[in-house]
């Protein structure tokens, strides 16, 4: 099992990133899959998709400004980031977990992180 996440970079206040996470080794579609960050040594789930019907779950700090998708074809999953500010700057990373009812559980697999830094 294998998770690659990219599109992370420098962006202004208000700006947008789409981070994707390309998976390997398993069928997106038959997993949860989702994105958290970490800042310093603090920890973040952000959002996550889950493997049937597509329910998501946002955190507060994110909610009517990113949004998660999957593209089953493809074997990723995106988070479009909208309306970026600087506490969103961090390091995020996306991994395999699975769907509690309200929102993921803990992650057994995640990949590497990418590095989102919004600052004017």
């Amino acid at each position: 099992v294998q998770l690659q996440a990219s599109g992370g970079g420098l962006v202004q206040p208000g700006g947008s990133l789409r981070l994707s996470c390309v998976a390997s080794g398993f069928n997106v579609n038959h997993y949860a899959v989702g994105w958290f960050r970490r800042v310093r040594a603090e920890f973040e789930e952000v959002s996550c998709i889950g493997e049937n019907d597509n329910v998501t779950y946002y955190s507060d700090s994110v909610k009517g400004r990113f949004t998660i998708s999957r593209d089953n074809a493809k074997n990723t999953v995106y988070l479009q980031m909208n309306s970026l500010k600087s506490e969103d700057t961090a390091v995020y990373y996306c991994g395999r977990t699975y769907w509690n009812g309200n929102s993921c559980g803990s992650y057994k697999y995640w990949g590497q992180g990418t590095l989102v830094t919004v600052s004017s």
